[in-house]
């Protein structure tokens, strides 16, 4: 089934089940007020939704309506946590290279993870706001997972049916406000503002054999002002499958229902793929040019990120998204 969140009701939106085109869509808040809410008593809700969207796509059901994405917030409009990875070693081992630096050996055996921005998200067709292009703006098309809740030192096999829903974020980046940041050695504030999560999440069992392996086997597609920017296979070099991820960060504490755990930029060895942010880009042409030659993102730039299914079609809806100037 797939889930999502019109922009009513309060900071955490209004339950809606969407139907498998993304179409049309009905309310759900007889049976939980809000996607959070949902996931709390997800033993319970899950197969009420299902039902729910079972009857949406048959066309049999009181009170639908045809969707609007733009009336939509992120599903999680706001979460309690999200920690985002960085799965992908091709892009780590690259950046180093770039840098004249060794990749760790742990980076093969721990995944890299930090705690991202989670106290709201931009809707899927929100602008993103930032005062100066000096900051270096960049998009990162990832792949989140969203958690039940999550016992403390769950095994990866235990963690994999905490796993209820699957989708996209923009986890927008200040790619030249990060060096001063990581340098005082305290991790990532100023050069990571708010994201923007796709239209729906969808349960994984909508994946059918894409999912497999607690990864998802699909290229995720990025165009920027229009022109084809990346399609990176998401199942293919990825060190750290969701599972682990997720045990990962329930180590040493329990993660409460709705906690987004986030696959990092998706990067492939093979660099035809092209790439799932700027970051990536510039450091494949440093490499081969000796320098970067793309700029980051200016104001007026458009993003879109968005996966298909075998059948060329949008699986969790396209994230939408202007660059703007912030006004202060």
């Amino acid at each position: 089934m797939k889930l999502g969140s019109l922009k009513e009701g309060g900071r955490d939106g209004t339950l809606v089940v969407v139907s498998r085109d993304l179409t049309r869509a009905v309310r759900a808040d007889g049976i939980a007020p809000t996607l959070q809410r949902a996931l709390e008593d997800w033993s319970n809700t899950a197969p009420r939704l299902n039902a729910l969207a079972q009857q949406l796509d048959a066309g049999d059901v009181d009170g639908a309506f045809d969707l609007d994405i733009a009336a939509l917030a992120s599903p999680l409009p706001r979460a309690y946590e999200f920690v985002d990875g960085s799965a992908y070693l091709p892009h780590v081992e690259r950046v180093r290279r770039a840098r004249g630096a060794e990749v760790p050996e742990s980076f093969y055996t721990d995944p890299l993870m930090y705690q991202a921005t989670s106290a709201g998200f931009l809707g899927p067709r929100d602008p993103v706001r930032v005062v100066s292009e000096d900051y270096g703006i960049d998009l990162e098309a990832e792949i989140v997972v969203i958690t039940d809740d999550v016992p403390m030192a769950a095994t990866p096999e235990q963690a994999a049916g905490h796993i209820q829903l699957v989708g996209l974020v923009n986890d927008v980046s200040l790619r030249n406000l990060i060096p001063g940041e990581l340098a005082k050695g305290f991790g990532f504030l100023q050069s990571k503002p708010r994201s923007a999560l796709s239209p729906v999440f969808v349960t994984p069992d909508e994946l059918g054999d894409a999912w497999r392996g607690n990864k998802l086997h699909l290229p995720l597609v990025t165009h920027v002002n229009g022109e084809w920017f990346g399609a990176p296979e998401a199942g293919v070099d990825m060190q750290f499958d969701f599972a682990q991820l997720v045990a990962h960060a329930a180590k040493t504490r329990p993660l409460s229902a709705g906690t987004i755990v986030g696959s990092g930029t998706i990067a492939n060895q093979d660099t035809s793929k092209g790439a799932s942010c700027f970051a990536e880009k510039r450091t494949v042409e440093a490499l081969e040019h000796g320098k970067p030659l793309t700029p980051f993102l200016s104001f007026g730039d458009t993003v879109r990120i968005e996966m298909l299914d075998a059948r060329g079609e949008s699986i969790f809806g396209a994230i939408e998204q202007r660059i703007e100037r912030q006004a202060v």
